[in-house]
C-alpha cells in the first residue's frame, strides 16, 4: 500500500489531497497544527507540525517511519497580504519560513525515504511569477517565488537518487486561504454561464 505525506492537511487543498489519497487506498500521513474531525473520519495519521516553528521541521522526519511515496508539502500562509509596519515584517519573515524554508528542510530529510521511486510535490502559485507580477501582495509573491528557487534546487539534488520533484501551481481555489473569486475569474464564470 502507498504512503503519501500530506502538509496543511486539515482543511482546504490539504484534507482534500488527503480525502482523495485515502478514497484510493493509500495510507495517508497529515500535518497540521490543529487537526480536524475530518481527518480522523478519513483514518488520517495526525502528526502535529507548525512549519513557522525551525526545531519542529527540523525535528519532523525521523517521525516518518518507512518508505514515503509521495510528498505533497501543501501548508502555506498568505498573511500579511501587503507590508507597511515592523509587525507586518515579522509576519512577513514567519511566511517566508512557512512558505519556503519549511517545505525544503522537509522535502531534503525526507529524501532518505524515497530513494528510487518517490515523488514531490510543493504547491505553490502563479503570483510567484516575475513576469506576470500585477504588484501588490508582496510577501505572499515573494515567499511562493523563493520556494520554486528552493524547490529547484531540491530537484536537482533529488534526481540523483531517483526522487521526482515538480512545483505546481493549481491557479485559485474556492478555500478559507484562497477567498472568494477575483474580479476578473467572477467575471469570465458570468459570461461563460450567460453563454
Amino acid at each position: 500500500m502507498p504512503t503519501v505525506l500530506v502538509t496543511g492537511a486539515n482543511r482546504g487543498i490539504g484534507l482534500e489531497f488527503a480525502r482523495q489519497y485515502s478514497d484510493a487506498g493509500w495510507t495517508v500521513i497529515g500535518t497540521a497544527r490543529e487537526t480536524s474531525p475530518e481527518l480522523h473520519e478519513l483514518g488520517v495519521r495526525v502528526e502535529a507540525l507548525d512549519q513557522s516553528d525551525a526545531d519542529a521541521v527540523a525535528a519532523f522526519a525521523p517521525k516518518i517511519s518507512g518508505p514515503l511515496d509521495l510528498f505533497i508539502a501543501n501548508a502555506g500562509t498568505s498573511h500579511p497580504m501587503n507590508t507597511s509596519s515592523a509587525k507586518d515584517a515579522r509576519d512577513w519573515q514567519q511566511m517566508m519560513m512557512v512558505n519556503a524554508i519549511a517545505p525544503y528542510q522537509l522535502g531534503k530529510a525526507l529524501l532518505a525515504s524515497m530513494p528510487g521511486r518517490g515523488k514531490m510535490i510543493a504547491i505553490s502559485s502563479g503570483m510567484a511569477s516575475i513576469e506576470e507580477n500585477g504588484g501588490g501582495w508582496v510577501p505572499y509573491r515573494t515567499s511562493k517565488a523563493a520556494l520554486n528557487m528552493a524547490w529547484n534546487s531540491l530537484a536537482l539534488e533529488a534526481r540523483k537518487l531517483g526522487v521526482t520533484v515538480v512545483a505546481l501551481s493549481p491557479g485559485w481555489v474556492k478555500t478559507r486561504m484562497g477567498g472568494v473569486a477575483p474580479k476578473s475569474r467572477a467575471r469570465r464564470a458570468s459570461a461563460t454561464c450567460a453563454n
